[in-house]
């Protein structure tokens, strides 16, 4: 049996989303654009698109919840 290791970072749903969210978009401006400044103006797009997508997710299942 393996045990669990617990002494680590403890996060919200929002922070891990907003942190998937930061990695995710590095990683899209990477490998879809070429220069450096287009990869941070689609990583910098990505990001609020995920963090949007977030929000939006979040107000829905409010909704749904009431």
């Amino acid at each position: 049996m393996i045990a669990a290791v617990t002494n680590g970072i403890q996060l919200s749903h929002f922070s891990a989303a907003v942190l998937f969210s930061l990695f995710a978009s590095v990683v899209f401006g990477i490998t879809h654009r070429n220069t450096p400044k287009e990869q941070l103006h689609y990583g910098l797009y990505c990001f609020a698109m995920f963090v949007g997508g977030v929000f939006l997710a979040g107000w829905l299942m409010w909704l749904l919840r009431h």
